[in-house]
């Protein structure tokens, strides 16, 4: 599986992102080698301070179009924030806390939504890079999401009109091994790893009967196999698509408690 489609798209937020995390590190190092490190000493407070300010920011990314691109100036530097940011804005939760465990279910309250947020961030960039890859190198169908069970619907019909008329050993292969899958769409996790595989285990019944028919009835196959490509390319369009939707689920919800979370900790440290 080649891996260069992970390489930054901007190379220099990279760069500076791996700089800062250094140089927030290092500061943190050498403040900890003179003085001891509290989340609420001067340290602790400038990191969780930060930490803070970066997912405030990092939580105006949907709201970007309405902002006028405020207070970044293009919606590229606003994703790229958005991710790089996180990163960082982990870091420094880390920091505040002096990479100590939390002592109440508070703070682990934080820290998990920290994680998980980060994460599910890292999981969705993998997901938005490798998902046009698979599509580009293994499908030549588009569709839209919604669409997707009425086309599969379709296809059946088109099967059985093909198939209509043909011999014993052609209809019975079809009707045990290729029309129960034409029923339904038919979504799999396995379609974000191996497509290409899916698709030759479909179309194997019907190459191993390929040698016991008649030149006509090779034309019928040859139909058949089409509406058997067009399935698993349509399974897989769904199956791709489904996984950016529960991924949104998986990372916009807890982003979102993850800020009430924050909030609710800055208001008991400033008034309790």
């Amino acid at each position: 599986m080649p891996w260069s489609f992970l390489a930054p798209k901007r190379p220099q937020w990279f760069r500076w992102t791996s700089i800062a995390a250094g140089a927030c590190l290092l500061i943190f190092l050498v403040w900890t080698w003179w003085v001891p490190w509290a989340p609420g000493r001067f340290g602790g407070l400038v990191a969780g301070t930060l930490a803070t300010i970066i997912f405030v920011i990092d939580g105006l990314y949907p709201l970007r179009r309405r902002l006028l691109a405020w207070p970044l100036r293009t919606a590229q530097q606003w994703l790229q924030f958005h991710l790089y940011g996180g990163i960082i804005g982990s870091l420094l939760v880390l920091l505040h806390m002096g990479f100590r465990w939390p002592s109440g279910w508070f703070g682990w309250t934080l820290l998990l939504l920290t994680t998980w947020t980060t994460a599910a961030g890292l999981v969705g960039v993998w997901l938005q890079k490798w998902i046009p890859t698979l599509i580009v190198n293994n499908l030549t169908l588009e569709a839209l999401y919604d669409r997707i069970p009425d086309l599969v619907g379709r296809l059946q019909a088109q099967a059985d009109a093909v198939t209509a008329g043909a011999s014993e050993i052609l209809d019975r292969a079809y009707q045990a091994d290729i029309r129960p899958a034409l029923a339904t769409v038919s979504p799999s996790w396995s379609y974000l790893f191996d497509i290409t595989g899916t698709r030759e285990r479909r179309m194997q019944p019907l190459r191993n009967i390929s040698q016991f028919l008649t030149e006509e009835e090779r034309t019928r196959l040859g139909d058949l196999q089409a509406i058997v490509g067009e399935k698993t390319e349509l399974d897989a369009q769904l199956s791709l698509q489904r996984a950016l939707r529960l991924w949104l689920v998986l990372h916009v919800p807890p982003a979102l408690l993850l800020l009430a979370v924050v909030a609710v900790h800055i208001l008991a440290v400033v008034y309790l």
